[in-house]
């Protein structure tokens, strides 16, 4: 088993998904949608994350899928913004940038971990956002669970206030860097450039401004042993950074989207599969919001209260509980 895959995710099926018109100014991966049929979009959407599901549960990963009927979260298909689990029982609640993604957190996900998972404290950083200090959560930063290590590119939605904070509440060093695409654009979320799995690191090693700091971030990645993989600037577009790794009862999973895997070349593809075997799911309506397969998940690092043994078989808890629509949470 590896500390950096989880074996178990959550994932928000959202009924009304659309490409948020106010994360548009700073998301360049994002397409619009504005000649697009709104009601196609949606069950495009809703059609896609049952597939990712399927997919994950044949794999033999644990798949908690919440339901959102709320009209007025078209990107809550994206839950690793506001969430976080951590080996020792901990979570991480966090701050958004967009003021109508904060309604996004959810006390009945919460509640569900609480009762299924060992939960030892819940740190909420949301009340930064009355400060205009922001962290989106393991997109904004991408966490190496096996050497403690938060990589983050600095933008709006990572900001260094909040990163110190959840790096000393959480135990990992902050390494932070400074990237931007092709034309200038500052990179709005890190997990979109950049994956690290437990033997190999993907990243758009290009897209960081300073040679020096590119120079250290590869090595800090490969310092461990892990094969790191460099992206270039198209397949960081395609989405092949916005992948992560799952761990499955026949080994380590990759899980990504087709059209990042189809961006990939063989000696890349070589380097991945051995240690982990691959798995593309088509999500091209959900990638119009500027995020991918990896975004869409929430992993669970945390350890279950009962034995696999004794939970249920299907999903239906879990599905249920997600359809009443819960509110922001309340912060102490």
């Amino acid at each position: 088993m590896s500390v950096q895959a989880p074996s178990a995710v959550v994932l928000i099926r959202p009924h009304r998904f659309a490409p948020n018109p106010e994360t548009a100014a700073d998301n360049a991966f994002q397409a619009s949608a504005a000649v697009r049929d709104p009601d196609r979009i949606a069950a495009a959407a809703y059609d896609e994350v049952t597939a990712v599901a399927q997919a994950l549960e044949l794999a033999g990963i644990r798949v908690h899928l919440f339901e959102d009927l709320d009209h007025t979260r078209p990107d809550s298909v994206f839950p690793n913004n506001w969430l976080s689990t951590h080996t020792g029982g901990h979570i991480g609640v966090f701050p958004m940038y967009t003021p109508n993604r904060r309604t996004e957190r959810r006390t009945d996900i919460l509640d569900f971990l609480k009762t299924h998972y060992r939960v030892q404290d819940v740190i909420d950083y949301s009340g930064l956002e009355m400060d205009d200090v922001f962290l989106e959560g393991t997109g904004a930063m991408v966490l190496d669970h096996t050497d403690r290590v938060a990589y983050t590119a600095r933008s709006n939605r990572a900001d260094p206030v909040a990163l110190e904070r959840f790096c000393t509440n959480f135990g990992y060093e902050p390494m932070t860097f400074d990237a931007a695409d092709g034309a200038g654009v500052a990179v709005y979320h890190t997990n979109v450039m950049m994956c690290v799995a437990t033997e190999f690191a993907m990243v758009g090693l290009d897209m960081i401004r300073s040679k020096a700091r590119r120079t250290e971030v590869a090595q800090r990645l490969s310092s461990g042993g892990r094969a790191v993989i460099g992206l270039s600037l198209r397949q960081v577009s395609e989405f092949a950074g916005n992948a992560i790794e799952l761990q499955g009862p026949e080994g380590r999973i990759l899980a990504l989207s087709r059209r990042a895997l189809n961006s990939l070349t063989t000696a890349q593809k070589e380097v991945i599969l051995r240690s982990c075997r691959l798995l593309p799911i088509d999500v091209p309506t959900i990638e119009l919001a500027g995020g991918s397969v990896r975004c869409m998940i929430a992993g669970i690092h945390l350890s279950p209260r009962r034995a696999p043994s004794e939970r249920p078989a299907s999903r239906s808890r879990e599905t249920s509980m997600a359809k009443q629509v819960a509110g922001p949470i309340m912060t102490s």
